[in-house]
């Protein structure tokens, strides 16, 4: 009997330039160049601008057959977006929208610290990223697991700071853009405006504050385990080749 060949789950690959392509560029254009009436008018563009990231994100979440929590909040945050703009809700709705996303998984990480899987070790300290197998044998060798802890738990409240930045900088991002009532062509127009500020604002700034956090966890395991830059990243070829 032929056995069938053993089929192999893709790994992701991170693709920043598409991300940004089609999660804000594409769907920003669509809303500044498209909303007007001789073109596709507000509620068709809305609906194209947001099938962009949407049908991305959902592509993704199908394609690797893992849940993440924070795409699936970005899918979430994308349908409430688009609700608003079709059901002509008011405006100050997007604002709350956009500030609750953030808030809600910076208030998770925070929670997460009072129970067995902190949401740090997802996000930062996991084996997509660094070696944590090798790194933990080592912190227990050299008896510095319950410093690691600590100072991991710091940098878990350092994690959870930055989504409450990113929460009120998008609150105030959307009062001060989109101010025209929902549905309309210059509502897109603003909502356009803001996805593409919201980048240097909003996107930059949280992920340099996330390399800070980072390089604040790869120097203490450096201090605490001894472990070089080379040993303590996790090269997905060497498991290939092991």
């Amino acid at each position: 009997m032929i056995e069938p060949p053993m089929t192999t789950r893709p790994t992701h690959k991170p693709r920043p330039l598409i991300d940004l392509l089609v999660s804000l560029l594409l769907p920003s254009l669509i809303l500044m160049k498209l909303s007007g009436e001789a073109d596709l008018g507000a509620d068709r563009a809305l609906i194209l601008a947001l099938a962009f990231p949407f049908g991305w994100g959902a592509f993704e979440l199908i394609r690797y057959r893992k849940f993440n929590f924070i795409a699936l909040l970005g899918l979430i945050s994308i349908l409430l977006t688009g609700s608003i703009g079709l059901l002509q809700l008011d405006a100050g709705w997007l604002a709350v929208k956009e500030a609750a996303i953030p808030g809600l998984i910076g208030l998770a990480v925070l929670l997460s610290t009072r129970t067995r899987y902190p949401l740090i070790r997802t996000l930062l300290f996991n084996n997509a990223v660094l070696n944590t197998g090798l790194i933990t044998d080592r912190l227990a060798a050299s008896g510095n697991t319950r410093v690691f802890e600590e100072r991991l738990l710091k940098a878990t409240y350092w994690l959870s700071s930055t989504f409450f930045f990113s929460s009120a900088m998008n609150y105030v991002l959307a009062k001060w853009i989109v101010v025209s009532p929902a549905g309309s062509e210059a509502f897109n127009a603003e909502l356009g405006r803001m996805n593409l500020l919201s980048y240097p604002m909003i996107a930059i700034p949280s992920m340099l504050m996330l390399m800070a956090i980072f390089y604040y966890l790869w120097r203490n395991i450096q201090e605490l385990t001894g472990l070089k830059l080379e040993e303590v990243i996790h090269d997905p070829d060497k498991d290939k080749t092991a």
